[in-house]
């Protein structure tokens, strides 16, 4: 055996022990995520509890709501943050399973197209409305019958201005 080929041994001796050795340490990050700090986790409970409604109050965050399904929703937020899921996967398994009326904030969607355009729908019809009642009777002023002689004379001795002549 020469000098190259005790390198070669040597070098697949260590290959293979490294790989050995790291293949394990690759496994271990795949079971449970890394645990959160409770102060981070209960920050992040709190944030998307302030965005999610609750069911039973209606005009009430499941945050500031005492209601037991408002504590049960506050449970399984903790319990899915815990589970190391982000922010977007748990509002949209709420979503899911209570539909979008459970966000504040509802996503903008064809079918709620009504519900972000119709202020300002509104708001353009009623100035249309509006714009028009007042032309409307602006020329219904204006085509009234024109003053006859004898009323334009009393308006003249009224205003006192001197007759053209």
């Amino acid at each position: 055996m020469n000098k190259s080929d005790a390198f070669l041994e040597t070098f697949r001796a260590l290959l293979l022990a490294a790989l050995l050795l790291s293949s394990p340490l690759s496994l271990a990050g795949e079971g449970q995520p890394a645990p959160v700090p409770a102060s981070v986790l209960e920050a992040r409970v709190s944030e998307l509890a302030h965005k999610l409604r609750c069911l039973v109050c209606e005009n009430q965050s499941i945050a500031e709501s005492n209601a037991p399904l408002a504590a049960d929703l506050r449970e399984r937020v903790r319990e899915q943050f815990q589970a190391g899921k982000s922010e977007q996967e748990v509002i949209a398994w709420l979503s899911g399973r209570y539909g979008d009326y459970v966000l504040y904030d509802p996503p903008f969607k064809p079918i709620t197209l009504l519900l972000w355009a119709g202020p300002a729908l509104l708001l353009i019809l009623g100035a249309s409305g509006l714009l028009m009642c007042l032309r409307r009777r602006q020329h219904e002023q204006l085509a009234q019958a024109p003053l006859s002689e004898a009323d334009r004379a009393r308006a003249r001795a009224l205003l006192q201005t001197p007759e053209p002549e």
